[in-house]
């Protein structure tokens, strides 16, 4: 039923020869689409397809700019491939697309569309009528290219460890190491390292902080928050939702934490728990080291996604096959993860910074889950319907680093490094849960106090770090780092607000472990059916579809939180 053999679009309205070179290659395409006479439903219906496939080619262009440029941030000809485009190209789509936009729901025949295949496609179309303002085309152009900044900066960082330089991904291995001081020693020095650019990435902060304000006072919004909302589709929940999920994790899941931190204290048989023992196993006891180099990882990974589903496999495969994997860290790539949709090509792009980490296993899984997703939606026949959710498509993901578990065993042969690899996995499922609602209550502050200082931002961070930091962790000394330590967190500088689908996506997770516990054929069978669905339904009804309940209270959250501990003891 499920099939990775996935082939590029074809061409039906496009050259099959074109290419994207500049605005004037593209620019007779959008005339024709507005000036198309539409006298039929059938005629429509032909008219979405040619823009689709015209949206699709312009995607994978611009993604293409965007993945070259990350995996190498220091070739410039690269970074002027992808500013051009944002800053010559795409501000004259956009009043072009919202021409075709207003088309369409201008057009008689619109009414006459399938209410139910089109219902959320013609939503985020009035979305996007509503968002649009002629006067934020050069903002969010420029904005685009200024976001990308940070990458650029991350990408410079490393320090010297033992006479050798690492980038800080490959440094943070010495995180595991069982002699306590070298952990201290690497711990201070990429907290230093950081620190090193942390005026630079608070000057790069006001700058993206003014501009998504002038961008949301421009859409006439009372601040970027509202806009934000509305621009990432969350029709189904709103911030008195999200501050009722911070209050959960602060009841419900901040207890478990400091069980588990308590566990882990007693366990390295120290006073007091320092940041850099948080990763650290007993004496004796050397860090797990799941794969040698990336070739191993993705081969191990192709074999544990073959004993969870065939499919699954296949689909690695295939972007191994294409050359669609950049795993391994190096210097002057930018930092952390993505799994990148291809909408022409169907078959995505998975970057991200392996050191060899049981942390790299869990990226790769979650990418894949990404990726698993990609596949199964690229035969939908409207690129609008391929824009799933945010929080769906991070159920993908999370979904795959519980329901893989059961086969770790590739990457490791020894029973008891892989009950500590399945240990370490479910403690971070629990403890991840405080970060997403700092990181997330942090923006609700940002975005709703404009003006505000560097020293008053950085005291609100303290003040709500403190909230979801664990008493048992000693910061002595370490306060000027503290203060800055959300500048290590790319979502704030490069997708605002894109932080709590983690969140909800891991309940969503949770909930579909515990039906694979019980039943792994139905609940891969869930899993599979609601991803195939990309984003022709709502939210809600996509959890339903994997038989999950849209529910994020606290009655909910404490009563996963006690069905993963029960798995953990």
């Amino acid at each position: 039923m499920y099939s990775a053999d996935i082939q590029k679009l074809p061409r039906h309205y496009l050259p099959a020869d074109f290419e994207l070179t500049d605005w004037d290659s593209i620019a007779p395409f959008f005339t024709e689409l507005e000036g198309r006479v539409l006298s039929s439903l059938a005629e429509l219906e032909q008219w979405l397809r040619d823009v689709s496939e015209l949206e699709s080619v312009i995607s994978e262009d611009a993604c293409w700019r965007q993945i070259r440029m990350t995996c190498d941030t220091e070739n410039k000809a690269l970074e002027e491939a992808f500013n051009f485009f944002m800053l010559a190209i795409q501000p004259k789509i956009q009043p072009w697309s919202d021409r075709l936009n207003r088309k369409l729901m201008d057009c008689p025949f619109t009414a006459s569309l399938d209410t139910y295949t089109y219902f959320t496609f013609l939503r985020s179309i009035r979305k996007q009528i509503d968002l649009f303002n002629e006067a934020n085309i050069p903002v969010i152009a420029g904005l685009n290219v200024l976001q990308q900044q940070f990458g650029v900066i991350a990408g410079k960082m490393s320090v010297t460890v033992k006479g050798q330089e690492y980038t800080l991904q490959q440094a943070a291995l010495f995180l595991e190491d069982e002699n306590r001081s070298v952990r201290e020693e690497v711990y201070l020095k990429i907290a230093e390292r950081r620190f090193q650019d942390q005026a630079a990435l608070h000057e790069l902060f006001d700058q993206l902080l003014e501009k998504r304000n002038l961008i949301a006072a421009q859409a006439g919004f009372t601040d970027y928050r509202a806009y934000r909302f509305m621009e990432l589709g969350r029709f189904d929940y709103d911030h008195a939702t999200c501050e009722q999920f911070h209050e959960a994790v602060r009841d419900h899941v901040m207890p478990l934490v400091n069980q588990l931190y308590e566990q882990k204290r007693k366990k390295l048989g120290v006073d007091k728990l320092r940041p850099w023992d948080l990763e650290a196993e007993p004496m004796g006891t050397k860090p797990l080291r799941p794969f040698a180099n990336p070739s191993e990882l993705i081969e191990k990974t192709i074999a544990c996604f073959t004993n969870l589903n065939p499919f699954f496999a296949a689909c690695l495969t295939r972007m191994r096959q294409l050359g669609h994997l950049d795993l391994e860290s190096r210097k002057g790539k930018a930092p952390g993860g993505y799994n990148c949709p291809l909408a022409v090509s169907g078959a995505p792009f998975i970057f991200m910074n392996a050191a060899g980490t049981l942390d790299d296993v869990t990226t790769m899984v979650h990418e894949g889950g990404h990726a698993i997703h990609s596949f199964l939606c690229h035969s939908l026949p409207l690129n609008g319907f391929k824009e799933y959710p945010t929080e769906i498509a991070e159920v993908a993901s999370m979904t795959m680093e519980l329901f893989s578990m059961d086969h770790w065993n590739v990457f490791f042969s020894d029973s008891a490094e892989l009950q500590r690899a399945k240990e370490q996995q479910l403690e971070r499922v629990i403890t991840i849960f405080p970060w997403i609602a700092a990181i997330d209550k942090f923006q609700h502050w940002i975005y709703t106090q404009p003006g505000h200082t560097h020293t008053e931002r950085e005291e609100q961070w303290m003040h709500i770090i403190e909230e979801f930091t664990s008493p048992l962790v000693d910061f002595t000394g370490l306060e000027k780092y503290r203060r800055v330590l959300w500048q290590r967190q790319l979502h704030l500088f490069e997708v605002p607000f894109y932080y709590i689908e983690y969140g909800i996506a891991q309940l969503g997770a949770i909930g579909l472990w515990q039906q694979y516990k019980k039943n792994p054929t139905a609940a891969l069978e869930n899993y599979l059916q609601a991803l195939s669905l990309g984003g022709t339904r709502t939210l809600p009804q996509l959890f339903e579809a994997a038989g999950l309940s849209f529910d994020f209270s606290g009655p909910r959250i404490s009563q996963l939180m006690q069905f993963v501990k029960a798995e953990l003891d």
